[in-house]
């Protein structure tokens, strides 16, 4: 089931937007989150590995007048790090195509979510600032997250990463309020 509404179109490219960022069209991230996805979970399997390799090498040094435990135990954490991989590979395509997002006169809202899907609503009147961040990954492949902070306490932020930089600053520049006299 996709997480795009039924008959509507959804669009990738910010050349096809003759309106500006709120043309109100669904969009995709950017493809490049998935790389950069990969490339996170990755670096966690790696961080895994490199933590449960040696606890594993120490247990086993520690049961080797009981050797029949280390074999399950092996097994264990040698399939944990396989099926983490897998799914650090497998996932972030999964992800990616249940996600999108749409920025109109209103507001922004995203939509995210494989099993449990989610409609976030943000509704301009209730944006008090936005930001822009980029960790040095996603500084490499030129993405951003996009913050954008709102009145209230449940929910105050909300993230949208996986955005190219320059579509981040569109829609930034777009919510923030048009008002002179709002100095704090």
């Amino acid at each position: 089931m996709d997480p795009v509404p039924a008959g509507v179109a959804v669009s990738d490219d910010l050349a096809d937007r003759p309106h500006g960022i709120a043309d109100g069209e669904v969009r995709r991230l950017d493809p490049r989150f998935v790389v950069l996805q990969k490339q996170t979970g990755w670096i966690g399997t790696g961080v895994m590995a490199a933590l449960s390799l040696p606890a594993l090498v120490l247990f086993l040094w520690i049961v080797r007048p009981v050797m029949w435990i280390g074999l399950p135990a092996t097994a264990l954490v040698l399939g944990g790090l396989g099926l983490l991989a897998w799914f650090n590979h497998r996932w972030p395509e999964i992800d990616y195509a249940h996600a999108s997002y749409r920025v109109d006169a209103e507001g922004l809202e995203i939509r995210r979510g494989v099993y449990f899907r989610v409609v976030i609503n943000v509704p301009r009147s209730r944006i008090q600032h936005t930001d822009v961040s980029q960790g040095p990954l996603q500084r490499r492949l030129d993405l951003a997250t996009l913050h954008v902070h709102t009145a209230g306490t449940e929910n105050a932020e909300v993230a949208l990463p996986g955005l190219a930089h320059q579509t981040a600053l569109l829609i930034r520049d777009h919510l923030l309020p048009r008002q002179r006299d709002d100095a704090v």
